[in-house]
């Protein structure tokens, strides 16, 4: 298929790679042109506008950062909603508001394009490795189309809802994921306190009732102090907003969340945002004499 791909960073590069593996013929575009060297080198055609690759792809991905970027590569001057053709699909890979995902949706409904929200999990690794969970929101017949190119990427893909049904269970499955790395950094901080070795600590948790993928990645870095980027931990904040103003729009209470979120905050004013989520457990042991 003839194929777009907007946004190459840590997650989109390796997708943008995969598919073009499986045969399919790739266009890309990027703010920063740097981005578009590992795609061009392999093939891909670069485009100077979301336009201009739209006009010429059945198929357009976008794995960008947060709400604005999505509408600005999509719905700006010089946006996909411009180029692409009728029956074309868009389909937004990151992480954003499900209220932007459905809005953006309906704009392109009326142009007569298509569009999935597919947010991903998996981290970098999984991008690599093609095997993402991919939770998908919008038309169950459009789903069936892109399904085969979501097989490119990912080894769980569901179709969970209309639109807005993958942002959703996105903004699930981060609200489970921070609160469990709290909760670890919390574990092994009291554990080194303690003056047990939280290598120790993790080794027996992981193969009690408390494992979990969370503890086995982001604990093992902890343990190791290896706070190297895989996902920058600020990326996570904009995660914990979006769920926080959907629990706030339903009048739930989520204390861990928040709790977390202003973790995350403390680190990012320490000038750790980029570092990686498993640097939490600084801020953690910096509320604690005993453990400095």
């Amino acid at each position: 298929m003839k194929l777009g791909f907007i946004g190459l960073g840590v997650m989109g590069r390796p997708m943008a790679l995969n598919l073009m593996k499986h045969g399919h013929e790739m266009g890309v575009y990027a703010r920063r042109v740097e981005s578009l060297a590992p795609l061009t080198a392999a093939g891909a055609r670069a485009y100077a506008t979301p336009r201009e690759l739209a006009a010429n792809a059945e198929i357009v991905f976008t794995v960008v950062t947060n709400s604005s970027d999505v509408e600005q590569v999509v719905l700006g001057e010089n946006g996909i909603v411009h180029g692409a053709a009728r029956g074309s699909v868009v389909v937004d890979m990151e992480t954003i508001s499900p209220t932007v995902a459905r809005d953006v949706a309906r704009v392109l409904e009326a142009h007569g394009i298509d569009m999935l929200d597919a947010p991903v999990s998996g981290g970098p690794m999984g991008a690599e490795q093609a095997t993402l969970s991919i939770m998908v929101g919008g038309s169950g017949p459009v789903f069936e189309r892109v399904k085969p190119l979501f097989e490119c990427l990912g080894k769980t893909i569901v179709h969970v809802g209309d639109h807005g049904a993958g942002q959703i269970t996105k903004a699930c499955n981060q609200l489970a994921l921070l609160v469990t790395a709290q909760g670890t950094a919390e574990a092994l901080a009291l554990a080194k306190g303690c003056g047990v070795d939280p290598a120790k600590v993790r080794e027996v948790m992981s193969g009690g009732v408390a494992a979990s993928r969370v503890l086995e990645l982001f604990g093992k870095r902890m343990v190791e102090r290896d706070f190297a980027v895989g996902i920058e931990a600020r990326l996570y904040y904009k995660d914990l907003h979006i769920v926080l103003d959907l629990a706030h729009e339903l009048g739930l209470a989520l204390p861990a969340a928040a709790l977390t979120m202003q973790n995350i905050n403390a680190l990012i004013g320490k000038g750790e945002g980029k570092h990686d989520l498993s640097a939490l457990i600084r801020v953690v042991e910096g509320m604690g004499r005993s453990v400095q």
